[in-house]
């Protein structure tokens, strides 16, 4: 079991920033990705950024250069950098925990958090 809990979110105006930090506890060594999802009223859950065991990272397009995310192995927290904030950011934003045993995979998330961006 993986336990998730996501902070940070909150109201910005457009052009501004936040950082959102998901702080993982559990069995960690189990983890094979983190990342961060986000859902818009009326839309389906859509990936904004993940990061790999490894280091690895990839975006959503529309997130290239504005957003980055990163982690500290030894907090066990897993960043999302946002700049340059626009109103179709507007969302709640899920951190998630991808965890590969004996083959397997299975998908954790954290409550979520608002993130609004005012025009």
């Amino acid at each position: 079991q993986v336990q998730l809990v996501e902070s940070g979110g909150g109201l910005v105006q457009a052009g501004g920033s936040l950082r959102l930090s998901c702080a993982a506890s559990g069995n960690m060594f189990s983890i094979y990705a983190m990342g961060w999802y986000r859902q818009a009223p009326g839309k389906q859950r859509e990936l904004v950024a993940r990061i790999t065991r490894g280091g690895s990272t990839n975006y959503a397009d529309s997130v290239k250069g504005r957003f980055t995310i990163s982690r500290d192995g030894a907090k066990n927290t897993v960043y999302l950098q946002m700049n340059t904030l626009k109103p179709e950011d507007t969302a709640i934003y899920y951190c998630n925990a991808n965890v590969i045993r004996s083959g397997l995979s299975a998908d954790y998330w954290g409550q979520g958090t608002q993130v609004t961006v005012s025009s």
